[in-house]
């Protein structure tokens, strides 16, 4: 095998071969991040406002010893049914097992820049991407999805890192790793639920075109890696922080009480804080996923116009 074993969706390939906006999709979201059926619900909901926005949704996942770019419904649908013990967590490390023993896997935002580059998609939408878990200085837990920022030549859209995090000593490593971090239309980082983290963003933009000539720059002096987008939760569906910062203290505290580390961590407390909040977290949670696919559709469309 001289290739890696990428099988594209009709649509995904008719868009890349007519140099068309394409926004690659991870699949965690829709086999660990909420029940069916109202994972395919959103799944169905993000690429309809990637579609309404000017591009082609990329949706990808690993099924039968292939890395599927872009997914038709049926198959949207067959893996969200899926129960989540079935389905591998995909990051760099464990991609090309999964795809070499046919297994099937959903792709965090790590291995979605991968196969996004493989197959040549620039412009990726997302959640939230992992960073520096508090307490890193002791259990060394650092998501994966910091380094492939660093290598991995895509723009990555996102309301910054997920709030459980040690914010601080993300941007920290970010900033070691050269990685941009560009706060869109504010000077704040935000908090994924929340518009304002208190930390000053690295960067900031204020336009798609903006950001799109900054990832054209990149490649032409021969920068590596990505850069992040760090797109505001909307107004109207944010949790403020001081409303969602007691939740999450007590998720950690319960979480430290009870042992839980390692990948198991961040499944609990978003469930948790789920609880807590009265399923508001969720709510916010798909609003701001839905802004980030239409601020990546913008970027892509300016990326190709």
């Amino acid at each position: 095998m001289t290739q890696a074993p990428l099988s594209f969706s009709p649509e995904v390939r008719a868009a890349l071969d007519a140099g068309q906006p394409v926004v690659a999709l991870e699949s965690t979201i829709i086999t660990h991040g909420m029940p069916w059926p109202d994972n395919l619900d959103m799944a169905r909901k993000v690429e309809a406002t990637i579609r309404e926005n000017g591009a082609v949704p990329a949706t990808i996942a690993v099924m039968g010893g292939r890395i599927h770019i872009g997914m038709q419904d049926a198959a949207l649908e067959a893996l969200a049914q899926t129960p989540p013990d079935q389905v591998m967590k995909l990051s760099r490390a464990d991609l090309a097992v999964c795809v070499a023993n046919g297994r099937t896997g959903a792709t965090t935002v790590a291995a979605t820049m991968i196969c996004a580059a493989l197959a040549g998609i620039r412009v990726f939408a997302t959640g939230g991407i992992g960073g520096v878990h508090r307490g890193a200085e002791d259990s060394f837990d650092i998501s994966a999805d910091l380094q492939e920022l660093a290598h991995s030549p895509v723009t990555v859209v996102a309301a910054g890192a997920k709030a459980i995090l040690d914010l601080p000593k993300t941007l920290e490593v970010l900033e070691t790793m050269g990685v941009p971090v560009i706060a869109y239309g504010q000077d704040d980082f935000p908090a994924f639920w929340s518009r304002q983290s208190g930390l000053a963003a690295p960067l900031r933009m204020d336009s798609p075109d903006q950001i799109a000539q900054a990832a054209a720059m990149r490649a032409v002096m021969g920068l590596p890696g990505g850069q992040l987008v760090a797109n505001p939760i909307p107004e109207a569906d944010e949790i403020p922080r001081e409303i969602i910062d007691p939740v999450i203290e007590q998720a950690l505290s319960e979480a430290q009480a009870q042992g839980i580390a390692a990948k198991s961590v961040t499944p609990f407390l978003l469930g948790r804080i789920f609880e807590l909040t009265d399923g508001r977290s969720l709510q916010s949670n798909i609003a701001l996923v839905l802004n980030n696919a239409k601020l990546a559709a913008q970027i892509a469309a300016s990326a190709t116009a």
